[in-house]
């Protein structure tokens, strides 16, 4: 099922960058779920192209309709469909890219597994396609949040400036109110000038965008397989431009003794908790009850106005300058995507300890 995820909790997307709309289909939401349509709509303005500084031009309104699932204003326990129409799409703006590969794109390895592809920017393989992921990760808000969970991602890394953020004190509104969504004012700042700099010289640059999940109660994720941490890694991995992905303290962990990140016991405010977080809220798989937090690496964007050398179907060697509307950085827009997978993930594995544990 290469386009769902989950197991009790199950999105599958659907729809192409440049095709009549994209968007998702729900199945395994609980019935009398309050469902807000203006819940929805607002995480997908915060996705949408058009908006903000150091964004694609491509200008959607991204206007949700609720197709099915839902009856005045409560969930059904039906399958619920979410339906956003493309309304400003120009795939004429990829006419001349019809028998070429774009470099670091996945036109080459579509067609090579399905001897077909859809060449108007990209087709499935864009991040319009994430429109999808977004709604869906709204209604899976509604879910966590009645169990006390609460997300928040923000850019923490934008090409070699980083960010002094805790992530166990940052607020969504302190995010929000940066045009970035990097609530360090400071480093805002230098990424404001590096991403003019860039866009000036028709380039792109990637980052890392950090997320935690707090008051996750222990218990969440299944042993082996369906660990909580890879099941997380798998989502976030998912997303377009992703590269990489750290939990706690990731690939610094390596470069520590076992005394220095094992993650000690207490007994605090009348529950078992530890005294670090080096493990990122999960152990052996299952969250222990500590908030999770966890990182993820946006590669640059493959799309640039400069002139690239690739080949063509029949193997001739050309070069091309793309056009079209191309964001020169995907981080601030791929916040409220990172919020939204991990949201679906713990939704699944929320049901799924209810489901064992009742």
């Amino acid at each position: 099922m290469a386009n769902t995820l989950g197991h009790l909790f199950r999105i599958t997307t659907w729809g192409e960058s440049h095709g009549g709309g994209v968007g998702v289909v729900i199945d395994g939401c609980p019935p009398l779920l309050d469902i807000d349509e203006r819940e929805i709509q607002t995480e997908l303005d915060r996705r949408r192209p058009g908006a903000g500084g150091a964004v694609s031009a491509r200008n959607e309104s991204d206007t949700l309709r609720i197709l099915s699932g839902v009856r005045e204003g409560k969930s059904l326990g039906t399958p619920i469909l979410l339906l956003v129409e493309n309304v400003d799409a120009r795939p004429e703006d990829y006419e001349d890219l019809r028998d070429v590969y774009r470099p670091s794109h996945a036109d080459f390895t579509y067609e090579a597994k399905y001897g077909i592809r859809d060449w108007r920017g990209g087709g499935r393989a864009s991040a319009r396609e994430t429109v999808g992921r977004v709604a869906a990760g709204a209604v899976a808000r509604k879910v966590i949040e009645s169990a006390g969970i609460r997300v928040i991602a923000y850019v923490r890394s934008l090409h070699d400036v980083e960010a002094k953020i805790d992530p166990e004190r940052v607020r969504a509104p302190e995010v929000e109110r940066s045009p970035l969504r990097c609530p360090d004012p400071e480093a805002e700042r230098r990424m404001q000038v590096l991403l003019e700099e860039i866009k000036e010289s028709g380039d792109s640059l990637g980052g890392v965008i950090e997320c935690a999940a707090r008051n996750v109660p222990p218990g969440l994720g299944e042993p082996v397989f369906d660990k909580l941490d890879a099941d997380l890694a798998k989502a976030l991995l998912s997303i377009p431009a992703v590269k990489g992905f750290e939990i706690g303290s990731g690939f610094a962990a390596s470069r520590l003794k076992g005394s220095e990140h094992n993650d000690q016991f207490e007994l605090r405010d009348g529950r078992i908790r530890t005294a670090t977080n080096r493990s990122g809220g999960v152990q052996g798989g299952i969250s222990n009850g500590e908030n999770i937090v966890l990182r993820v690496a946006f590669k640059p964007t493959a799309t640039i106005a400069k002139m690239q050398k690739t080949v063509s179907r029949n193997g001739n060697i050309t070069e091309i300058r793309p056009r079209g509307r191309h964001d020169p950085c995907v981080l601030p827009r791929a916040v409220p995507v990172v919020e939204a997978m991990v949201a679906l993930v713990l939704a699944d594995h929320l049901l799924r300890q209810k489901a064992l544990r009742g």
